[in-house]
């Protein structure tokens, strides 16, 4: 009889932990179907562990969100919080791909364990949990199981949740850029005037992390004309939306004053009062009077456009430092040039000087001088064919690492 009621008792456990079990599964099946936060499901792991279980020390380590490399105890029982035994013991753990039981011979910083429950995505390791201190030795194989079991739900759950997070981040950043795209084409002009006077011609190249290039054009309908390159500071949405807003400023204020040096101060203090100094802006703006030959210019800190003129080249180097950084502009200076003869001007952003080829070269000023000097007698769309197959060929298989806007005036 006393044998009969053994077995019995035996079932009954058995039966209870089987009981215990789905109604742990369904607990923690319906927190995931409910989108518990990762938090909520770490500390449903500690009690399921600690009260149903009879686990006395546990550590879970997962990999930290921005990086794979890093991992951090996500949730434990009764263990030393210090990050650099943390760390030691993580460096021991990595080399198990399957459950492992914690022996006399590795590592003393597992000692306290029992177990190593190792947990994969494919080839990649997503966590680890070590457990330690199990009360009840009954049934101690199918408990090991379970544990098993609800861990790699648990782990799967949390990486199904980051790799949740990164896609709606990546579709919000593909939304971000094609605005930001969108926006930046709306603002390159589509068509440059082309007379027996004067030619323009841009090209435009973009960056997938699209950024703030900007170049325009102005005829003020009396043989004067600007034509302006900007490059802001900054990439994606706040960059483009920016240019918008700068392009804007523009428009206002350079029918308003007759000198470029008082346009430049007040186009620094627009700027400044809507970025507060939290973004700059390098710029350059031309103005020419095709009548009485004349350039007058006016550089903010950008790249030195290059004058080509009886075949020799001058850098436009004049003028101030950049938009938008300080509340009163240190110094501003306009020059005026006496144009002879053709003369090309070409202006660029620093896209095309930090050009790099497969030798990791950079283009800058000496090949940006070399292209001048071969084809600056070209008209400027002719120019700006022969620097696009420049461009591609001195790239050759490396991707662009900038945008590049250049813009090509000619005049005759």
């Amino acid at each position: 009889m006393s044998r009969e009621l053994a077995v019995l008792e035996k079932l009954e456990k058995e039966l209870s932990l089987k009981e215990l079990q789905i109604k742990s599964l369904l607990t923690i099946t319906q927190a995931i179907n409910d989108n518990v936060s990762a938090d909520g499901l770490f500390n449903m792991y500690r009690s399921f562990l600690s009260w149903e279980m009879g686990i006395t020390k546990m550590g879970l380590f997962i990999p930290r969100d921005e990086e794979a490399s890093q991992w951090f105890c996500a949730s434990n029982i009764n263990m030393d919080q210090n990050a650099d035994e943390h760390n030691n013991i993580i460096s021991h753990i990595l080399q198990y791909k399957r459950l492992h039981t914690v022996k006399p011979s590795d590592h003393e910083s597992l000692w306290d364990f029992d177990i190593v429950i190792p947990v994969f995505h494919k080839e990649e390791p997503i966590a680890y949990s070590l457990i330690g201190g199990i009360k009840s030795k009954d049934d101690l194989y199918n408990k090991i199981q379970f544990i098993t079991t609800i861990t790699n739900i648990i782990a799967v759950a949390i990486e199904n949740k980051k790799l949740f997070k990164q896609q709606i981040e990546q579709e919000r950043l593909k939304k971000e850029i094609e605005l930001a795209r969108n926006v930046q084409q709306m603002l390159i002009p589509d068509e440059l005037p082309k007379n027996d006077l004067y030619e323009l011609s841009s090209i435009y190249q973009p960056h997938f992390n699209i950024g703030g290039d900007y170049l325009d054009f102005i005829d003020f309908k009396n043989g004067r004309f600007v034509f302006c390159i900007a490059d802001i500071s900054g990439k994606g949405v706040a960059a483009a939306l920016l240019m918008a807003n700068f392009q804007a400023m523009i428009q206002s204020l350079i029918y308003q004053y007759r000198d470029l040096e008082t346009f430049i101060f007040a186009l620094n203090q627009t700027v400044l009062r809507v970025t507060k100094s939290d973004k700059f802006i390098t710029f350059f703006i031309g103005e020419i009077d095709v009548n009485a030959k004349t350039l007058k210019y006016i550089n903010a800190g950008h790249y030195p456009p290059a004058l080509y003129m009886n075949g020799q080249i001058r850098r436009l180097t004049e003028g101030c430092t950049v938009i938008g950084m300080f509340d009163k502009l240190p110094f501003i200076k306009e020059e005026t040039i006496q144009l002879e003869g053709e003369a090309l001007i070409m202006s660029f952003t620093d896209g095309l000087a930090d050009l790099k080829n497969e030798k990791d070269e950079y283009f800058e000023d000496r090949g940006i001088e070399s292209f001048v000097s071969r084809y600056g007698h070209l008209d400027a769309a002719s120019f700006n064919k022969e620097l696009l197959a420049e461009i591609e060929e001195y790239k050759g298989s490396e991707d662009f690492t900038d945008d590049i806007a250049v813009l090509t005036c000619k005049i005759y």
